[in-house]
């Protein structure tokens, strides 16, 4: 148990300790220590889960069903080594005897990621792909590459350690079978799980913003909050095209800039930096299509597609606002501003724009917690 934990404080993480460090801060991380994670998991819905025998087909249309963008996938026990060597078990109530074992996570993107890929692009052909088991496509991004578990008992410090490496989602044990530990965990077993995940954690600072007052009241740029460097697709790429580029480059959701050219490569992302920013590329907004819909928007252009998606039923049935509004934020803006924008708007990063809507960074919910916790410490 230990060994995983260590092995997991050793990844490194890009940050830098925020100016004007108070005794408000102090004051501040000393409430918050007395809060653990399951704090954080009052009403919190039942696990929806997909078998390792089901098809990509039901994978998406679970997610879609669920409006959620990604899934553990559970098996038989013992018949397979869970993603990064962990052993999440699912165990009866009663007997103790494990019932199912979750072997990995698949994200939205995985899926349409694979169904973008090389290959037969008919309709015969995506069905090919759609009917492939989702088992085969774990590990095939970043966060399908380990599967971790978080106890309950953790403390509120350790769980944001966890969530500013880039960990966008881990299993909780409701009422866990292995006794004294904290932490996060690759070996774990218990009767249900539930999921916590970035989003429920910054949440958790909006209710608890009083106790953080000293840390949001600052800019995004006196806590260093920013990255300078951002990717972007320009107006002109293609659905397929910006699936392909997304999951090559590990993006979970870009920028669309305008093009400067028809000489351009759209097919490739671009530097950002300084260009208009127009619209907005995510996984997340792939969970308003159905299968079939989905099919006849990859030859559209990104842009294209980003105007259609609030006019769907699925999406219009989620949200409460007509469209899908483009959200960012300037250099000056504080972290209680941002931390509003993502929970209100359910975005996963907040595009930095100077006066003239010229991209200058972004910031993301990692980055958000990585500077909570920096200030904190």
């Amino acid at each position: 148990m230990i060994s995983a934990l260590s092995h997991f404080l050793r990844l490194s993480v890009h940050s830098t300790h925020p100016k004007h460090i108070t005794t408000t801060f102090m004051q501040s991380s000393s409430r918050l220590m007395e809060f653990k994670v399951k704090d954080l998991m009052v009403d919190k819905r039942r696990l929806v889960q997909v078998p390792d025998n089901a098809t990509l087909a039901d994978a998406l249309n679970t997610m879609v069903a669920n409006r959620v963008i990604a899934v553990p996938v559970a098996a038989k026990p013992g018949q397979w080594l869970g993603a990064g060597g962990s052993m999440i078990v699912e165990s009866d109530k009663q007997t103790g005897s494990a019932r199912k074992q979750y072997i990995g996570m698949v994200t939205m993107l995985d899926v349409v990621a694979h169904i973008a890929g090389e290959g037969d692009d008919s309709e015969s052909g995506l069905d090919k792909k759609m009917a492939a088991p989702v088992s085969s496509i774990i590990g095939h991004s970043p966060e399908g590459l380990s599967l971790w578990s978080l106890n309950p008992n953790t403390g509120i410090m350790d769980c944001m350690e966890m969530l500013s490496k880039g960990i966008h989602r881990v299993l909780v044990p409701m009422n866990s079978n292995i006794e004294n530990i904290s932490g996060p965990e690759l070996v774990e077993s218990a009767s249900s799980y539930a999921m916590l995940t970035q989003m429920d954690l910054i949440s958790f600072f909006l209710d608890r913003s009083s106790h953080l007052q000293g840390i949001l009241s600052h800019t995004v740029t006196d806590l260093s909050a920013i990255h300078d460097t951002v990717l972007a697709l320009t107006s002109q790429a293609r659905v397929k095209d910006a699936i392909k580029c997304m999951s090559k480059a590990m993006l979970n959701a870009v920028p669309i800039v305008e093009a400067s050219s028809e000489e351009e490569d759209h097919k490739q992302l671009v530097d950002g930096r300084n260009r208009r920013v127009v619209g907005t590329f995510s996984a997340s907004d792939l969970k308003g299509c159905h299968l079939a819909t989905l099919r006849s928007w990859l030859p559209l252009n990104a842009l294209e597609f980003v105007e259609k998606i609030p006019r769907t039923p699925l999406f219009t049935a989620a949200s409460s606002t007509p469209g899908r509004e483009l959200v960012t934020c300037h250099v000056t803006s504080t972290l209680a501003q941002v931390i509003r924008m993502v929970t209100t708007k359910r975005v996963h990063r907040v595009w930095v724009v100077d006066q003239n809507d010229g991209l200058q960074g972004l910031i993301s919910l990692t980055d958000i917690i990585a500077a909570v916790r920096s200030a904190l410490l």
